[in-house]
C-alpha cells in the first residue's frame, strides 16, 4: 500500500515537472483608463489588478498600476487611429509575466482608484492568453467610470450651530476625474458643463436639493443649504456629466442644533 502511494506521488511529480518544462513565459500589460479622461496611475494610488484563471479561480498575477496619467494631447485631443497607441513608456500600467503551457482563459479584474475607497469602482474583462504571445503596448485597457468626490464641508459628524447669525450650512466638495485630472471653469474638464447637486435629508426625510457651482479654486464645487431647523442631516453630493453619462457620489452626516 505504501509502495503504491509512493508510485502515485512520483507519477504526479513527473507530470508536474513535465508541465512546468512546457510552460512558456507570457507577458500581459493591463491599464486602467478613467472614463473621458486619462490613465490611473501613481498620483492617485494606482489601480489594483488581479489576473485569475477564469475556470479554476487561481490567481495568476496581481499588482498595482504605476506610472503617469499619460500624454494629455495624445489621449484627449488627438483623433483615434486604428493600431495607433495612446500610451507611452511612462504611462501607468501593470505588467505581469505568466507561465502557461496551453491557451488559458483569464479574468482580469481592476479596482480603481485603489487608495480612494469611497470612489473605487471594480471593472473586469476576460481574454485568452496564448503561450508566448505577449499582450503589450497599450495592452488590455479597462475603462473605469466615475468621479472622485470628497465632501470637504461640512465634515463628517460635524456639530453645526444654527441661529440668528447662522441660517445656513456651507457645502463644499472636491471633485476630480478618476485619474486625478483637474476640473475647472472652462478647462479640458469643464466644471461649468457638469451638474453638481447636494441631496439633503433631515431626520431621515427628503428636505432640500442644493445646486453646487464650480468655485474659483480648481476641483471645488460650492453651495449653501439655507436652514434654521435643527436635526440630523444627511448630505449626498453627486456630480453628473450628461455628455458622457459619468457620475460620482460622496455622502456625509451632520448634526445641527440651535
Amino acid at each position: 500500500m505504501v509502495k503504491q502511494l509512493h508510485k502515485i506521488l512520483f507519477a504526479l511529480l513527473l507530470v508536474s515537472i513535465t508541465m512546468a518544462s512546457f510552460a512558456t513565459p507570457t507577458k500581459v500589460v493591463v491599464r486602467a483608463k478613467a472614463k473621458d479622461a486619462k490613465f490611473i496611475g501613481t498620483s492617485v494610488g494606482g489601480a489594483m489588478v488581479i489576473i485569475r484563471n477564469a475556470v479554476t479561480g487561481e490567481i495568476l498575477a496581481k499588482g498595482v498600476t504605476t506610472g503617469s496619467t499619460g500624454n494629455t494631447k495624445l489621449i484627449m485631443r488627438t483623433p483615434v487611429e486604428r493600431y495607433k497607441p495612446i500610451s507611452d513608456d511612462r504611462t501607468a500600467k501593470f505588467e505581469a509575466t505568466i507561465d502557461i503551457a496551453e491557451p488559458t482563459f483569464v479574468t482580469i479584474q481592476v479596482m480603481a482608484p485603489y487608495n480612494k475607497k469611497q470612489a473605487t469602482v471594480a471593472a473586469q474583462t476576460q481574454v485568452w492568453l496564448i503561450p508566448g504571445k505577449d499582450i503589450i503596448g497599450d495592452g488590455v485597457v479597462v475603462e473605469i467610470p466615475g468621479f472622485i468626490i470628497d465632501v470637504l464641508s461640512p465634515q463628517t459628524h460635524a456639530f453645526v450651530s444654527l441661529g440668528k447669525n447662522n441660517n445656513q450650512i456651507d457645502i463644499k466638495a472636491n471633485v476630480v476625474m478618476m485619474c486625478g485630472c483637474t476640473i475647472s471653469k472652462g478647462g479640458l474638464w469643464d466644471g461649468e458643463k457638469m451638474e453638481a447637486k447636494a441631496i439633503v435629508k433631515r431626520n431621515g426625510q427628503p428636505y432640500q436639493t442644493v445646486t453646487l457651482n464650480i468655485g474659483k479654486k480648481v476641483n471645488t464645487f460650492e453651495g449653501a443649504l439655507k436652514t434654521s431647523e435643527p436635526g440630523l442631516y444627511e448630505i449626498l453630493v453627486y456630480v453628473y456629466d450628461a455628455r458622457t453619462g459619468n457620475t460620482g457620489v460622496d455622502k456625509v452626516n451632520v448634526v445641527a442644533s440651535k
